[in-house]
């Protein structure tokens, strides 16, 4: 889970992006499936902290 504010921030919506490339938003459990690294993710999640 990420908090809602991530969602307005450039590098969030990159990844967002990449992941509606990859995979679409039509997932049945409702998760995504973000297509980065973890170590990527966690990066740029700390950076929007």
């Amino acid at each position: 889970m990420v908090p809602i504010s991530y969602l307005s921030q450039p590098s969030f919506q990159a990844l967002l992006s990449k992941s509606e490339e990859e995979f679409g938003f039509d997932h049945p459990m409702g998760g995504l499936t973000i297509p980065c690294p973890e170590d990527t993710f966690i990066t740029v999640t700390s950076r929007l902290r």
